[in-house]
């Protein structure tokens, strides 16, 4: 899989070496400044709720709400 072979933020372009999560937005691999950030946005209740709607559905391969 991609994700594990990433060494550069989808993001900032930063390193992954700190570790790495994928967006609650969309499938970007993301630093953890970068999903610190994502935490502080007014949206990310909102991304946060529909990904475990996805989830309880069977659903482990959602896209998220999508990043504006």
């Amino acid at each position: 899989m991609d994700f594990f072979r990433k060494t550069a933020c989808d993001r900032c372009n930063g390193s992954l070496s700190d570790g790495r999560i994928q967006s609650m937005y969309n499938s970007d691999c993301i630093c953890m400044a970068c999903k610190e950030k994502e935490t502080q946005r007014a949206d990310y209740k909102e991304a946060l709720e529909a990904d475990r709607a996805e989830i309880k559905r069977g659903n482990y391969n959602y896209a998220g709400i999508g990043l504006n």
